[in-house]
């Protein structure tokens, strides 16, 4: 893409109502928008980024049976009256909305009871059991505080899946295939190091539930993480769980951490009040057990920020970077421009994805944007290289740039 044809702008300073590096850094990119607190727009880099991280997440639910659907935002309170939690005093955060003709709806806080009662139209036998379901779909939870950018929004993009089982012992082996593919989803955008399997509340059917919790000092939560075996404790559950729960190393070190991701066992939670039953190879009826496994995408691209970012700006991942090339023209001379646009034409030929800065700036201009913008590679066009037949080409990671020549830049690039 022609960065002149890019309507976005970057900005030299962060809005001032920002204090989460995350969003200041995105804004000032161009590739979100603050709506109001807690709600943003992804802009066209943004939304890039996010589509990326999406499909990653498919690819991995896809891979262990999982089947999507898109449910609806607005939802019938009478189910949520049957699992006792449409109350505000027990779900503190809902948004809901009146009818014209009378009534009240909720807006999609979570979607337990709506694919629960749901399957009550497909599941009917032990032989439609195990089914896998999961969406990519808008939540809205009314926030007391949203000072996290787009790790805590009010309008947010969340992954959820759900598991129905016959019992818990198909559900315990769907669960592992999800602990392992959410590690995968964690190793691919980049966060796979810091990102820890953590014990924590919550559990329904049993003592714990998993959470995935990527160490950062912008994090909200506190856990104790186990250097012998790569897993940790929330601090909420730490007086149940003193030692680590997979070695007993009892020499914990408390760091501050983002919930990247959570797995929760349901059990017969909402499946006994909704009626979703199945008959068994005996002819029994029996409840379906039931499991819910939930990551935030755009939280996800706000802790790669968090993580990645320096004093310069964004810092991308190849794998969900919007492109993977930054390419820079440095002069308006007939010559630097002809071999800009035919070089730009060349990468796209080969499958690379380019960003080409053709626009008429001062060289400066050009390197704090690029900077900012934190795609993985730089090529610099100029009438001195030109006259070297040489390219600068510099990973936004280092600061020394490498000198290439022409003929073995698109083969250096397309083996990075």
């Amino acid at each position: 893409m022609k960065q002149s044809k890019l309507f976005t702008k970057t900005r030299k300073e962060a809005p001032k109502d920002e204090v989460a590096k995350n969003a200041q850094l995105l804004i000032r990119a161009g590739f979100i928008n603050k709506e109001l607190a807690g709600v943003y727009s992804y802009l066209p880099l943004g939304l890039i980024v996010l589509n990326k991280i999406n499909n990653i997440i498919r690819e991995e639910m896809n891979a262990i049976g999982g089947q999507e659907l898109f449910l609806t935002t607005l939802q019938d309170k009478n189910i949520w009256e049957k699992t006792g939690r449409l109350s505000d005093e027990v779900v503190n955060n809902w948004f809901k909305t009146k009818l014209k003709n009378g009534g009240e709806v909720p807006m999609a806080f979570t979607h337990e009871e709506p694919i629960t009662n749901l399957m009550r139209n497909h599941l009917h036998s032990f032989r439609d059991l195990p089914v896998f379901t999961y969406q990519l779909q808008t939540k809205f939870r009314n926030e007391e505080r949203a000072k996290s950018g787009i790790m805590r929004g009010r309008e947010f993009l969340m992954k959820d899946l759900y598991s129905f089982c016959r019992d818990v012992e198909e559900h315990n082996r769907f669960y592992e295939d999800a602990k392992q593919a959410y590690f995968k989803i964690f190793k691919r955008v980049g966060l796979g190091e810091k990102t820890y399997l953590t014990f924590a509340s919550g559990g329904v059917f049993s003592k714990f539930s998993h959470e995935f919790q990527t160490l950062s000092v912008a994090g909200e939560d506190l856990i104790y993480v186990c250097d012998q075996c790569h897993l940790a404790v929330n601090k909420e559950v730490l007086t149940e769980q003193p030692t680590c729960p997979g070695c007993g190393n009892k020499d914990l070190r408390e760091e501050k951490s983002i919930e990247v991701g959570n797995i929760f066992t349901l059990g017969e939670k909402f499946s006994e009040p909704l009626g979703l039953t199945y008959i068994n190879e005996k002819g029994e009826k029996q409840n379906v057990f039931m499991g819910s496994y939930g990551i935030g995408p755009g939280r996800l691209m706000g802790t790669i920020v968090e993580l990645f970012a320096d004093e310069k700006g964004l810092v991308w991942p190849e794998a969900v970077t919007p492109f993977k090339v930054h390419l820079l023209q440095i002069g308006v001379s007939a010559k630097v421009k002809e071999k800009a646009e035919a070089l730009y034409e060349d990468l796209k030929q080969q499958g690379v994805a380019v960003l080409y800065d053709d626009r008429e700036l001062r060289p400066g201009e050009k390197f704090a944007d690029a900077d900012l913008l934190g795609l993985p590679w730089r090529i610099i066009i100029s009438e001195k290289a030109l006259e070297a037949g040489l390219f600068e080409v510099k990973a936004r990671t280092v600061e020394k740039a490498e000198v290439i020549k022409e003929k073995e830049l698109v083969s250096f690039l397309t083996k990075k």
